[in-house]
């Protein structure tokens, strides 16, 4: 005998497993009818739905997150072929580009949020103010826009923060 077959035997074959696993659905079943309980909601699975058509009903949030993805994509590949003036222009820029990456692909679930309107108001705010302004900077090596950087990353904090409402 093989350890498959021992292992087969010894789980599910044996009169004790097999008897054991009958006598542990009756004595479940008998605790429900003799309690009284049964079950007053009846589950039933929802028919599948495309995606296209979820993604359709989540209202203006999913073309946002298609919007601000494309912007990221497009800036992007402008500061990917661009000639920086110091290699912290280029992080600067490899950061903001990451950053507007990261909330264009949060937006896609903005919709299952419970204030879906103020996680978008906040994501959208944050990245005008913190991945503007690196692009800004990065572009144009002028630090003018600099001190709202803060505050952008501070609306991205608020709207994780919102998620949890």
């Amino acid at each position: 005998m093989g350890i498959s077959e021992t292992l087969n035997y010894v789980l599910f074959t044996n009169p004790v497993s097999s008897s054991a696993g009958s006598l542990a659905k009756t004595a479940a079943s008998a605790v429900v009818n003799y309690s009284g309980l049964t079950p007053r909601v009846e589950y039933k699975m929802i028919p599948p739905e495309p995606l296209w058509k979820l993604a359709a009903a989540s209202g203006p949030y999913m073309r946002l997150a298609g919007l601000s993805g494309a912007a990221a994509v497009v800036l992007g590949a402008y500061g990917a072929h661009r000639k920086y003036q110091n290699e912290e222009l280029k992080q600067v820029f490899e950061t903001a580009n990451k950053y507007h990456f990261y909330h264009s692909l949060a937006m896609v679930g903005l919709a299952m949020c419970r204030a879906p309107l103020l996680t978008a108001a906040l994501w959208i705010s944050g990245t005008f103010m913190f991945c503007g302004s690196c692009y800004y900077y990065a572009f144009t090596g002028d630090k003018r826009y600099s001190k709202v950087t803060p505050f952008g990353g501070t609306c991205f904090i608020l709207g994780w923060l919102t998620m949890c409402i």
